[in-house]
């Protein structure tokens, strides 16, 4: 029977600091299986921290994450990010191994072996030649390292997402290919996907829900629509005047 989609629960979730740094404060809310949800706000605003305590890069101070129902911190937490795919700004690419043995090494962790088929099923997945298989990730432009470093997230099959700044390094052009290519493989395996994001632009596009953080809190949560009908709240409304601002002052340069 085909894994079910995952839904993920923050109870009461704070994270504080020996310096007294209140990064995350009393955040809760249930992200539905199958969504696509972007967490935006300013750099400092908690939004990496809070995503980082979904497969346990970080722990809560207080307060407790759910997978489905279940506690992420009732297991083993390499056994939990087996079934979680992630995927960040840096990407991490082992230099000393080829990009296939990059994309297999979740497969040989896991137990599973790691058959060429799947390898090259991974690549066509992500848009990259199977040629590439043999190369190492030096030779890779940014775009590409960052669509080996997706496949690797996605190599074992997890139905549960998280992103954090993954475009942040790229160019625009591949920036936006790259982004359209996460919604389409989004669809197409029925994930769910939590992505970090400063870009506002970025998250109206891409995701089916955006949560807006400040100080640690969710001080916005809504459609991409209502996010753009004013519907947001202040700190929303700031940063989507940006891309606002930006489309207007490009069209009146078309005129």
């Amino acid at each position: 029977m085909p894994e079910q989609l995952r839904s993920v629960t923050f109870e009461g979730v704070g994270k504080s600091y020996a310096n007294s740094v209140r990064a995350v404060d009393s955040v809760s809310l249930e992200i539905a299986g199958g969504s696509f949800v972007a967490l935006v706000g300013a750099s400092g605003s908690g939004k990496s921290t809070l995503l980082k305590m979904v497969n346990r890069l970080i722990d809560p101070s207080e307060g407790r994450v759910l997978i489905d129902g279940a506690p992420v911190d009732a297991g083993p937490a390499h056994l939990l990010r087996r079934r979680i795919g992630y995927v960040f700004q840096n990407v991490g690419l082992f230099p000393h191994l080829t990009v296939g043995e990059n994309v297999a090494i979740g497969l040989r962790l896991a137990g599973g072996g790691a058959p060429d088929a799947r390898v090259a099923e991974l690549m066509r997945l992500v848009d990259l030649p199977e040629a590439m298989i043999a190369r190492m990730p030096d030779a890779l432009s940014g775009g590409q390292r960052q669509r080996v470093g997706v496949a690797r997230a996605l190599a074992t099959g997890p139905k549960l997402l998280l992103m954090d700044e993954p475009f942040g390094a790229l160019d625009p052009v591949t920036r936006d290919a790259l982004g359209a290519a996460i919604r389409a493989l989004h669809a197409q395996m029925a994930l769910t996907t939590l992505l970090v994001t400063h870009d506002m632009a970025e998250a109206l596009l891409l995701a089916d829900r955006i949560l807006v953080m400040d100080a640690g809190r969710i001080v916005g949560d809504a459609t991409p629509r209502d996010l753009l009908a004013g519907k947001g709240g202040a700190t929303a409304d700031a940063l989507v005047a940006v891309p606002r601002d930006q489309a207007q002052r490009l069209a009146a340069l078309a005129r």
